[in-house]
């Protein structure tokens, strides 16, 4: 009976170790994603690709956040948040399109844009 108590024990321990390990993690792919905006702001695809990344993290919270409470509200937002990246993509790669036709470049260079 003791031997079944400290393995419950143990194991709700070891659980508890792994979500907190796991978004430690969701938070550090986060700033990378955050990074890359920041860093990359002449690239347009890669402030893109940074913007895909810092959903995909949130989706991997709002999971283990559902995961730990036991509750399906994070499955929910992690659909809404699955359609909103799609959207984004296929938004984002319009305007890409639409960009390069204008300007035959990728690349976002605000100082040649300003006059003063």
């Amino acid at each position: 009976m003791n031997d079944k108590i400290l393995f419950n024990l143990l194991l709700t321990i070891i659980n508890k170790n792994i979500i907190f390990i796991l978004v430690v993690s969701s938070s550090i792919i986060f700033i990378i994603g955050l990074v890359c905006i920041l860093i990359t702001r002449k690239n347009i695809i890669l402030i893109l690709i940074g913007i895909e990344i810092m959903l995909i993290s949130l989706n991997f919270f709002f999971l283990l956040c559902s995961i730990y409470l036991d509750d399906f509200l994070g499955y929910f937002f992690n659909f809404f948040i699955l359609t909103v990246a799609a959207a984004e993509a296929a938004i984002g790669l319009a305007i890409l399109i639409l960009f390069y036709r204008l300007k035959q470049s990728i690349e976002l260079d605000f100082t040649n844009n300003i006059k003063g």
